[in-house]
């Protein structure tokens, strides 16, 4: 064989785009800038502003592709005419002040049918579209938002005019169906490609479901393009290192440029290739939000698989670092990483030092099935059933991604720990190892319903599910009587700082404890852990 027929499937992103027909289904393997086909999606987007083509495409994202940091993603398509649908377990999201991404402006004007589906669950669509199967069954999402008998799925009225999902009865028992979706292209990632299309991942931090695009497109009789860093020799690939055979691959689109991660060029850290001394991971500054992060840890075992989400809970294990308990969980994110320290920021859903690498999909079956130990989750708002809404945040909707991983993981977990301060805007702070309220907050976090249902307290309980809410102020417990206050703060009047401050009853335990005063001072705190039962 030629050289010239081996290097057939190189191609510009130009070329790439012209791949794209007007209709067609095209889904993308992104977590915001990590593994985000940034270049090929631009030059989607350059070739419509040139042609007015490709026309109404729908676009697959089990996690958001792009962030509000310098990689567009989903934004270069974010188009009236060129995108008519898209499915999205989250999307680009950022500050509060920020513009708006494109395609949030897209959903709110209701100019294209926009969905927040399960992350988990839209891997598993494409997983089913894959195998020629008819769509997936699932209890995953039952009760919340992703409920037809609540919103379906839908971001605005145009979605809602269209379901994707819909409740049937199997075997006597009421399940959640989503019918599978299948991809006439699959945009995918990694570092680089032979001659023959066969991809590795090396610098990647995650490979999340590259593969499962790949099979979805190819097994029924659709493409794949691959944008990669680098194009090496036919034949000089590692074959444990491949995680995509380039028998699925129809086009490679070299980008020398590609970040590893929102706004991070390279990290060797982040795709395991070194390993970061501890002492180089920066560790939380005392405030509030560390006190929080404190009482979280608390709640953990030694020996535990422990998931991790955004926001304060992602301290957690920089608070075992810094207590010397580093290796006495396992963390774990959606994006596949196992084990290390999940990173902060615009970095968040990578992690250094990670013990290995899973893809999405098989990390997602083993949140959905609670195989895991906990959950150390944020929450918006709480309502008096013990539901949460992390997921909607109607002033400002591109402040928050929509629910991505949140709803497979909260949907069997053991035990969950959400945690976030206790009301919006409140100025605090500590002095002799009490809280202090400066300033009282302008807006209720606890309140009588939440705006969007991302997790069912009713649910919760009737599974036996162990949930708890971790404040600065307090710490609450979902029992059977509702939300229940069991530790105070040391320094705060329960009527005044606590129970007067939510916009729902909140009961009080009758062996009311003060959270333990070491929580609130700026050294170490000694943090034990009991073991594992």
């Amino acid at each position: 064989m030629s050289n010239n027929e081996l290097m057939s499937k190189v191609r510009t992103a130009e070329e790439a785009a012209d791949m794209i027909g007007d209709g067609m289904v095209v889904a993308v393997n992104s977590s915001s800038g990590l593994c985000c086909p940034d270049a090929v999606l631009a030059a989607i987007g350059a070739r419509f502003e040139r042609e007015s083509a490709p026309c109404d495409l729908t676009t697959i994202h089990p996690i958001a592709a792009g962030d509000m940091f310098g990689t567009k993603g989903i934004d270069h398509l974010a188009r009236p005419g060129l995108l008519a649908r898209i499915i999205g377990g989250s999307y680009p999201s950022g500050p509060t002040r920020a513009e708006p991404p494109l395609i949030w402006q897209m959903i709110g004007d209701n100019s294209v049918k926009a969905y927040n589906v399960p992350s988990g669950v839209v891997f598993d669509m494409l997983r089913e579209a894959g195998a020629k199967r008819p769509g997936v069954l699932t209890r995953v999402g039952m009760e919340t938002f992703v409920d037809p008998e609540l919103e379906g799925c839908a971001m605005n009225a145009a979605a809602a005019e269209e379901p994707v999902v819909r409740r049937v009865s199997f075997e006597g028992e009421e399940w959640l169906f989503f019918p599978s979706i299948v991809p006439d292209v699959a945009i995918i990632r990694g570092t680089t490609a032979d001659e023959r299309g066969n991809l590795t991942f090396e610098q990647e931090g995650a490979y999340l479901g590259a593969m499962e695009m790949a099979l979805a497109a190819r097994n029924n009789g659709g493409r794949v393009i691959a944008q990669v860093k680098r194009v090496a020799m036919a034949g000089t690939l590692k074959p444990h290192d491949v995680h995509v055979p380039g028998i699925l691959v129809d086009a490679i689109v070299v980008a020398p440029e590609q970040l590893q991660t929102t706004a991070t060029e390279y990290d060797p850290a982040i795709s395991g290739e070194v390993f970061r001394p501890l002492e180089t991971f920066r560790l939380p500054g005392f405030d509030v939000s560390k006190v929080i992060a404190r009482r979280v840890a608390q709640e953990l075992r030694v020996g535990w698989a422990v998931n991790i989400g955004f926001g304060v809970s992602a301290n957690v294990p920089r608070i075992f670092v810094e207590e010397g308990l580093h290796g006495a969980v396992t963390w774990m994110i959606e994006q596949g990483a196992v084990g290390g320290i999940p990173l902060l920021d615009f970095k968040f859903g990578c992690s250094s030092n990670a013990e290995a690498f899973v893809a999405s999909p098989h990390q997602f079956s083993y949140f959905q099935a609670g195989g895991f130990d906990a959950s150390l989750l944020s929450f918006l708002e709480v309502d008096r059933h013990g539901s949460v809404n992390v997921s909607r945040l109607a002033a400002v909707p591109h402040r928050t991604a929509g629910a991505g991983g949140f709803v497979d993981i909260t949907s069997r977990a053991r035990k969950i720990v959400f945690s976030g301060n206790f009301n919006v805007g409140a100025r605090t702070s500590i002095a002799d190892g009490k809280l202090v309220i400066e300033r009282e907050g302008k807006g209720a976090k606890f309140v009588e319903e939440v705006d969007q249902v991302s997790f069912s307290g009713r649910r919760a309980r009737a599974q036996g599910q162990d949930v708890s809410y971790v404040t600065e102020r307090c710490v609450i417990r979902l029992r059977e009587e509702g939300l229940v206050v069991t530790e105070i703060a040391p320094g705060l009047d329960l009527q005044r700082d606590v129970l007067d401050q939510a916009a729902t009853p909140l009961k009080v335990a009758e062996d009311l404890k003060t959270m333990e005063a070491a929580l609130f001072a700026p050294e170490p705190f000694g943090l034990r852990l009991e073991a594992a039962s």
